[in-house]
């Protein structure tokens, strides 16, 4: 029995804390994206990867709310053709704009993805 790893790591944006949590399990990873002291669950998107040989984005949809919706799929779609895994984002953001929390969302992501693909 594995149980699920977990991730965590903070950043602050424009004078406001930003908080990346990664749960990942066997063949996926639910991703909170959230600002504030807090972690809250936001508008909620899930990514499928694609299959081999075909080339195409991976499909995504938005399961809960409209706020941040491009973000929260944009997420979803980077993360499962990255990982080849099921991707679940939630994205809540009370004052930052989407383009500048993405920015900087992306950046964690990006730092702690290549940290578990030197793990390995």
């Amino acid at each position: 029995m594995c149980a699920a790893k977990v991730s965590h790591e903070e950043t602050i944006e424009s004078g406001v804390k930003l908080s990346v949590t990664i749960i990942e399990l066997g063949n996926s990873y639910i991703i909170l994206l959230s600002e504030g002291e807090s972690e809250n669950l936001g508008t909620l998107s899930v990514s499928l990867p694609t299959r081999m040989g075909v080339s195409r984005p991976p499909l995504s949809s938005v399961l809960l709310g409209e706020r941040n919706a491009i973000l929260a799929r944009l997420v979803a779609e980077r993360v499962a053709a990255l990982t080849n895994k099921i991707a679940l984002v939630s994205v809540f953001l009370k004052t930052l704009s989407e383009q500048r929390a993405g920015q900087a969302f992306i950046k964690v992501l990006e730092k702690i993805f290549k940290e578990k693909k030197e793990e390995v």
